[in-house]
């Protein structure tokens, strides 16, 4: 069976003509944006906690500053407690 992924060719082609990027350049930025929408709330979750964690945080102040930016995301999920942050870290 065929992998069947939309193209992209069109918002490739115009960040060509908009930018200095080569197509090569403008199809991975638009690759990067779209595997950054398609994140799910726990690999964001996830992944935050340890950006945060390797810049010294601690996990208090983490589990607060994820809890400001969730609702600032694209598609906003419901809020969600410190506590089921926590388990969506350390299960």
């Amino acid at each position: 069976m065929l992998d069947r992924r939309p193209s992209y060719d069109d918002l490739v082609d115009h960040l060509v003509r908009s930018t200095a990027l080569q197509r090569g350049e403008a199809a991975r930025v638009v690759l990067d944006v779209l595997a950054y929408f398609d994140e799910t709330t726990e690999e964001f979750v996830r992944r935050r906690h340890r950006e945060l964690q390797s810049r010294g945080a601690v996990n208090a102040e983490i589990f607060e500053r994820i809890a400001g930016e969730l609702p600032h995301r694209a598609v906003a999920p419901p809020e969600l407690s410190l506590r089921q942050l926590r388990r969506i870290v350390y299960g």
